[in-house]
């Protein structure tokens, strides 16, 4: 008998020794709640990070669809999370970076020389531009926007996600008067290559359509989960 995978893994960034994966619903939540996290949930955590090890630190960030990046250093340990963020870059070995979702993008960044990042785009930060946010971090870290490689994960799909006339106007610049659908990966990858990325790759998983893999907040879900990139 097969047992449920807990994470999806993105396989394109083997090569370069960079883990990234978005966990699954079978990993189990980890949604953080405005109280803090549940003893379950911080467990859940931690655990990830002692499964990234000889990473000793992961970073994380409470997240408001905005378009900060934060670059971390190595001078810390264990796991952190930041107020008032939306992406992460890192040159140092050993540091881990995440990003909770459940229906938004989350957005994979890595090169060859072992920079990588890691960006939450929902509606919100597509409009903001999160991602080009991302790009100038990495960029400014040492990672040239030509030789970064973006993989778009899990997130919900076009098929399925529908957006009023206001959020679709921002998100496209097209004016309707009915409710219409988007796809914010289609969007994302047109930002990517605006900005010179080249190496550009996708999930094919759809988050609402996927709903025994994935937490969708469309689907009524209140769980969520995470995408987490390391250099192993």
């Amino acid at each position: 008998m097969n047992t449920p995978a807990e994470r999806e893994v993105v396989e394109q960034f083997a090569e370069l020794g960079v883990l990234a994966f978005t966990t699954t619903r079978h990993a189990g939540d980890f949604g953080i709640r405005a109280e803090g996290p549940s003893p379950d949930v911080r467990g859940r955590w931690e655990r990830v990070l002692e499964q990234l090890a000889p990473a000793e630190r992961l970073a994380s960030a409470r997240q408001v669809h905005g378009r900060i990046v934060l670059t971390h250093s190595g001078d810390w340990r264990g796991w952190r999370r930041i107020d008032g963020a939306d992406g992460h870059v890192t040159a140092t070995r050993g540091t881990a970076l995440a990003v909770t979702v459940a229906d938004c993008v989350p957005v994979f960044l890595a090169h060859p020389s072992g920079i990588v990042g890691l960006v939450h785009a929902g509606w919100r930060g597509v409009v903001d531009r999160v991602l080009d946010a991302g790009l100038d971090a990495m960029d400014a870290a040492g990672a040239p926007k030509d030789e970064v490689r973006v993989h778009l994960g899990p997130a919900i799909s076009g098929r399925h996600y529908e957006v009023g006339p206001d959020v679709y106007r921002q998100l496209t610049g097209w004016d309707t008067i009915r409710p219409r659908r988007v796809d914010l990966r289609a969007l994302l990858a047109e930002q990517a290559r605006e900005r010179g990325v080249v190496h550009l790759t996708a999930s094919v998983s759809c988050t609402r359509e996927n709903a025994d893999q994935f937490y969708s907040h469309r689907g009524g879900d209140t769980g969520r989960q995470i995408g987490v990139i390391v250099v192993v």
